[in-house]
């Protein structure tokens, strides 16, 4: 918990509160991905999670059969509601399917001075279904990569972002870097579609730096289902709870690894299962 209130005006300034993260993303009616392991995760971090939705979705673990997007002033309504009573103290943002629901979300931003975005630019998911419209990828690089504190793409999304394939683990230094290029403040390139036996993600602080390399041993899982989801939010959660940014970064990625550990071996449908959310012990949580 945590006592000093920012972006909303209830309470006395003493009084003690949790760490507020508000999701702003699709809804997975399978419960792997977006909102759904976004609160789970805030929940098993020791936060208190809020939501601004931003497109229903009917999926599962096999793949996703519909998308239904929430107009544009619903999601305001969303945001606003949410900030001007209980307040925010990060932000994680996945799902935007429309320019105007990146217009929406950036504009709330800039008048809230949101702190702490970490933008997961959430384009297709794991079964390989396409989530964002092709126009909407030029906007979101455009409005949101400058507010935000720092951007999580895979390395399928960073391809698309960059307009080339990166085929291996000498190609992320330099992507992250031309993201930050692209008006990123920090950039999480991640390299788990990568072949091999172990996980490269490179963090890029600043241009012209080395970026901060994390390796870790590759899990043998079926379960993949909300990876990228569950780490931008998990990152979310360590910077409301006042960690920087590298330690918050390398925080979450345990959070994520004991994750996919604990669950490697359940089975939840018939294709791409999740994460095991609630694995962790309460000696993990920061309060």
């Amino acid at each position: 918990m945590t006592s000093a209130p920012s972006n909303a005006a209830a309470g006395p300034a003493t009084a003690p509160r949790y760490a507020r993260v508000l999701s702003i993303a699709g809804s997975d009616s399978g419960g792997g991905a977006g909102i759904q392991a976004d609160l789970k995760t805030f929940a098993a971090l020791g936060c208190y999670g809020m939501t601004a939705i931003t497109a229903i979705t009917a999926q599962n673990t096999l793949g996703v059969t519909g998308i239904h997007g929430i107009p544009p002033e619903m999601l305001k309504a969303q945001i606003d509601a949410v900030v001007q009573d209980i307040g925010v103290d990060a932000v994680k943002i996945g799902m935007l399917h429309s320019p105007e629901v990146v217009h929406v979300v950036a504009n709330a931003i800039r008048e809230y001075r949101l702190p702490h975005v970490v933008l997961d630019p959430v384009m297709v998911a794991t079964s390989g279904d396409r989530l964002i419209a092709q126009e909407t990828v030029g906007v979101l690089v455009q409005e949101l990569f400058p507010l935000a504190e720092l951007i999580t793409p895979n390395l399928d999304e960073a391809g698309w972002l960059l307009g080339r394939t990166l085929a291996g683990p000498d190609d992320l230094e330099q992507a992250a870097q031309d993201l930050l290029g692209l008006g990123a403040r920090a950039a999480l390139l991640k390299g788990g579609h990568l072949p091999g036996d172990w996980v490269v993600d490179v963090l890029a602080t600043a241009p012209g730096q080395a970026g901060h390399r994390l390796q870790s041993a590759r899990i043998a899982t079926h379960n993949g289902h909300g990876t990228g989801c569950t780490l931008s939010s998990a990152i979310a959660s360590h910077l409301a709870l006042g960690l920087p940014l590298q330690q918050a970064v390398e925080g979450a990625r345990a959070y994520i690894l004991g994750a996919i550990a604990a669950g490697a071996k359940v089975v939840t449908g018939g294709g791409h299962g999740p994460l095991n959310h609630g694995y962790a012990p309460v000696a993990q949580r920061i309060f």
